[in-house]
Protein backbone atom coordinates (compact mmCIF):
# COMPACT_ATOMS: atom_id res chain seq x y z
CA UNK A 1 0.00 0.00 0.00
CA UNK A 2 1.40 3.39 -0.98
CA UNK A 3 1.74 6.23 1.51
CA UNK A 4 -0.99 8.21 -0.28
CA UNK A 5 -3.47 5.32 -0.10
CA UNK A 6 -2.50 4.70 3.51
CA UNK A 7 -3.22 8.34 4.40
CA UNK A 8 -6.62 8.19 2.66
CA UNK A 9 -7.52 4.98 4.50
CA UNK A 10 -6.48 6.44 7.85
CA UNK A 11 -8.45 9.66 7.22
CA UNK A 12 -11.55 7.66 6.23
CA UNK A 13 -11.37 5.45 9.34
CA UNK A 14 -11.02 8.52 11.58
CA UNK A 15 -14.01 10.21 9.92
CA UNK A 16 -16.11 7.04 10.22
CA UNK A 17 -15.28 6.67 13.90
CA UNK A 18 -16.32 10.25 14.61
CA UNK A 19 -12.88 11.52 15.59
CA UNK A 20 -12.55 13.92 12.68
CA UNK A 21 -15.36 16.00 11.13
CA UNK A 22 -16.63 14.80 7.74
CA UNK A 23 -16.84 16.84 4.56
CA UNK A 24 -20.02 18.91 4.25
CA UNK A 25 -22.66 17.67 1.86
CA UNK A 26 -21.25 14.11 1.86
CA UNK A 27 -21.79 12.73 5.35
CA UNK A 28 -25.17 11.93 6.98
CA UNK A 29 -26.91 14.98 8.41
CA UNK A 30 -26.87 13.66 12.01
CA UNK A 31 -23.12 13.09 11.77
CA UNK A 32 -22.62 16.62 10.49
CA UNK A 33 -24.77 18.05 13.29
CA UNK A 34 -22.75 16.11 15.85
CA UNK A 35 -19.48 17.65 14.63
CA UNK A 36 -20.83 21.14 13.99
CA UNK A 37 -23.05 21.62 17.07
CA UNK A 38 -23.35 18.73 19.51
CA UNK A 39 -19.65 18.06 20.12
CA UNK A 40 -18.95 21.62 21.30
CA UNK A 41 -22.09 21.65 23.46
CA UNK A 42 -21.13 18.37 25.12
CA UNK A 43 -17.62 19.66 25.72
CA UNK A 44 -19.04 22.70 27.48
CA UNK A 45 -21.83 20.95 29.41
CA UNK A 46 -19.63 18.08 30.62
CA UNK A 47 -16.68 20.35 31.43
CA UNK A 48 -14.13 18.65 29.19
CA UNK A 49 -10.99 20.55 28.15
CA UNK A 50 -9.86 18.00 25.56
CA UNK A 51 -12.16 17.45 22.55
CA UNK A 52 -11.00 13.82 22.35
CA UNK A 53 -12.71 13.20 25.70
CA UNK A 54 -16.14 14.10 24.28
CA UNK A 55 -18.27 10.92 23.97
CA UNK A 56 -19.14 9.69 20.48
CA UNK A 57 -20.83 6.72 18.83
CA UNK A 58 -18.77 3.68 17.84
CA UNK A 59 -21.35 1.17 16.59
CA UNK A 60 -24.98 0.08 16.67
CA UNK A 61 -25.90 -3.60 17.00
CA UNK A 62 -29.37 -4.88 16.03
CA UNK A 63 -30.13 -8.32 17.43
CA UNK A 64 -33.36 -10.32 17.05
CA UNK A 65 -33.85 -13.64 18.85
CA UNK A 66 -36.07 -15.99 16.85
CA UNK A 67 -36.33 -19.20 18.82
CA UNK A 68 -39.50 -20.23 17.03
CA UNK A 69 -37.49 -20.46 13.81
CA UNK A 70 -36.37 -23.96 14.85
CA UNK A 71 -39.77 -25.15 13.61
CA UNK A 72 -39.84 -22.92 10.52
CA UNK A 73 -36.58 -21.85 8.85
CA UNK A 74 -38.52 -19.41 6.66
CA UNK A 75 -38.80 -17.07 9.66
CA UNK A 76 -35.00 -16.59 9.61
CA UNK A 77 -35.00 -15.90 5.86
CA UNK A 78 -37.70 -13.24 6.13
CA UNK A 79 -36.03 -11.66 9.19
CA UNK A 80 -32.71 -11.47 7.34
CA UNK A 81 -34.41 -9.59 4.51
CA UNK A 82 -36.44 -7.23 6.72
CA UNK A 83 -33.56 -6.31 9.05
CA UNK A 84 -31.27 -5.85 6.06
CA UNK A 85 -33.83 -3.51 4.49
CA UNK A 86 -34.22 -1.13 7.43
CA UNK A 87 -30.61 -1.39 8.66
CA UNK A 88 -29.18 -0.63 5.22
CA UNK A 89 -26.70 -3.49 5.52
CA UNK A 90 -26.84 -7.26 5.03
CA UNK A 91 -27.72 -9.08 8.25
CA UNK A 92 -26.36 -12.47 9.36
CA UNK A 93 -27.99 -15.40 11.13
CA UNK A 94 -26.83 -16.31 14.64
CA UNK A 95 -26.58 -20.03 15.43
CA UNK A 96 -27.01 -22.05 18.60
CA UNK A 97 -23.77 -22.97 20.35
CA UNK A 98 -25.13 -26.04 22.11
CA UNK A 99 -27.86 -28.62 21.66
CA UNK A 100 -30.85 -28.53 24.05
CA UNK A 101 -33.09 -31.55 23.65
CA UNK A 102 -35.95 -30.12 25.75
CA UNK A 103 -36.34 -27.28 23.24
CA UNK A 104 -35.67 -29.50 20.21
CA UNK A 105 -32.60 -27.38 19.53
CA UNK A 106 -29.60 -28.76 17.67
CA UNK A 107 -26.12 -27.25 17.72
CA UNK A 108 -25.48 -24.89 14.82
CA UNK A 109 -29.17 -24.24 14.15
CA UNK A 110 -30.09 -20.63 13.17
CA UNK A 111 -31.96 -19.03 16.09
CA UNK A 112 -31.60 -15.30 15.47
CA UNK A 113 -30.51 -12.46 13.23
CA UNK A 114 -28.07 -9.64 13.89
CA UNK A 115 -26.24 -6.83 12.14
CA UNK A 116 -23.50 -4.43 13.31
CA UNK A 117 -23.50 -0.91 11.87
CA UNK A 118 -20.51 1.42 11.85
CA UNK A 119 -19.55 4.63 10.08
CA UNK A 120 -22.12 6.41 7.91
CA UNK A 121 -24.57 3.49 7.97
CA UNK A 122 -24.69 3.76 11.75
CA UNK A 123 -25.45 7.48 11.61
CA UNK A 124 -28.06 7.06 8.87
CA UNK A 125 -29.87 4.28 10.75
CA UNK A 126 -29.93 6.29 13.99
CA UNK A 127 -31.30 9.30 12.12
CA UNK A 128 -34.11 7.21 10.58
CA UNK A 129 -34.81 5.56 13.94
CA UNK A 130 -35.26 8.93 15.66
CA UNK A 131 -37.03 10.78 12.85
CA UNK A 132 -39.26 8.08 11.30
CA UNK A 133 -39.49 4.89 13.35
CA UNK A 134 -40.01 5.95 16.98
CA UNK A 135 -42.85 8.39 16.11
CA UNK A 136 -44.70 5.47 14.48
CA UNK A 137 -44.92 3.51 17.76
CA UNK A 138 -48.47 3.53 19.09
CA UNK A 139 -48.91 5.43 22.37
CA UNK A 140 -45.22 6.28 22.40
CA UNK A 141 -44.25 8.18 25.57
CA UNK A 142 -40.50 8.23 25.23
CA UNK A 143 -37.57 5.87 25.63
CA UNK A 144 -36.76 4.56 29.11
CA UNK A 145 -33.35 5.44 30.56
CA UNK A 146 -33.05 2.03 32.23
CA UNK A 147 -31.30 0.55 29.20
CA UNK A 148 -27.84 1.85 30.14
CA UNK A 149 -25.25 -0.74 31.17
CA UNK A 150 -23.19 1.34 33.61
CA UNK A 151 -20.48 2.13 31.04
CA UNK A 152 -22.32 4.60 28.80
CA UNK A 153 -23.77 2.06 26.36
CA UNK A 154 -27.51 1.89 25.79
CA UNK A 155 -29.87 -0.91 24.71
CA UNK A 156 -33.52 -0.42 23.83
CA UNK A 157 -36.09 -3.06 23.01
CA UNK A 158 -38.47 -2.93 20.06
CA UNK A 159 -41.53 -5.16 20.44
CA UNK A 160 -42.56 -5.12 16.79
CA UNK A 161 -40.41 -4.61 13.69
CA UNK A 162 -43.48 -3.42 11.75
CA UNK A 163 -42.84 0.13 13.00
CA UNK A 164 -39.96 0.42 10.54
CA UNK A 165 -41.30 2.07 7.35
CA UNK A 166 -38.94 0.01 5.16
CA UNK A 167 -40.74 -3.25 5.97
CA UNK A 168 -42.76 -4.63 3.03
CA UNK A 169 -46.17 -5.72 4.28
CA UNK A 170 -46.84 -7.76 1.12
CA UNK A 171 -44.13 -10.30 1.96
CA UNK A 172 -44.79 -10.23 5.71
CA UNK A 173 -45.37 -13.62 7.36
CA UNK A 174 -45.00 -12.72 11.04
CA UNK A 175 -43.62 -9.92 13.19
CA UNK A 176 -40.77 -10.08 15.68
CA UNK A 177 -39.05 -7.93 18.27
CA UNK A 178 -35.41 -6.99 18.68
CA UNK A 179 -32.82 -5.21 20.78
CA UNK A 180 -30.95 -2.18 19.47
CA UNK A 181 -27.65 -1.56 21.27
CA UNK A 182 -25.91 1.80 20.86
CA UNK A 183 -22.23 1.57 21.84
CA UNK A 184 -20.45 4.81 22.74
CA UNK A 185 -17.08 5.97 24.09
CA UNK A 186 -18.78 7.50 27.15
CA UNK A 187 -17.23 6.55 30.50
CA UNK A 188 -20.45 6.81 32.52
CA UNK A 189 -24.19 6.45 31.96
CA UNK A 190 -24.61 10.19 32.57
CA UNK A 191 -22.26 10.99 29.67
CA UNK A 192 -23.98 8.43 27.45
CA UNK A 193 -27.41 9.81 28.30
CA UNK A 194 -26.28 13.35 27.54
CA UNK A 195 -24.83 12.28 24.17
CA UNK A 196 -27.90 10.34 23.03
CA UNK A 197 -30.31 13.01 24.25
CA UNK A 198 -28.42 15.66 22.28
CA UNK A 199 -28.54 13.44 19.20
CA UNK A 200 -32.32 13.43 19.50
CA UNK A 201 -33.37 10.22 21.25
CA UNK A 202 -36.58 11.18 23.10
CA UNK A 203 -35.99 9.86 26.60
CA UNK A 204 -39.00 9.59 28.87
CA UNK A 205 -39.28 12.44 31.36
CA UNK A 206 -39.11 11.37 34.97
CA UNK A 207 -42.28 12.08 36.92
CA UNK A 208 -42.06 13.16 40.54
CA UNK A 209 -44.78 11.91 42.84
CA UNK A 210 -46.37 14.50 45.06
CA UNK A 211 -46.46 13.77 48.75
CA UNK A 212 -49.95 12.98 50.09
Amino acid sequence: MTKQKEKKTTAKSKADSGIEPPSEGVAPRLKLRYHQEIKQKLMSDLGFKNVMRVPRLTKIVINAGLGRSTQNIKIIELALKDIGDFAGQKAVATKSKAAISNFKLRQGLPIGVMVTLRGDRMWEFLDRLISLTLPRIRDFRGVSERGFDGRGNFTMGMKDHLVFPEVNYDTLDSSFGMNISIVTTAKTDEEGLKLLAELGIPFRKKTTQKAA
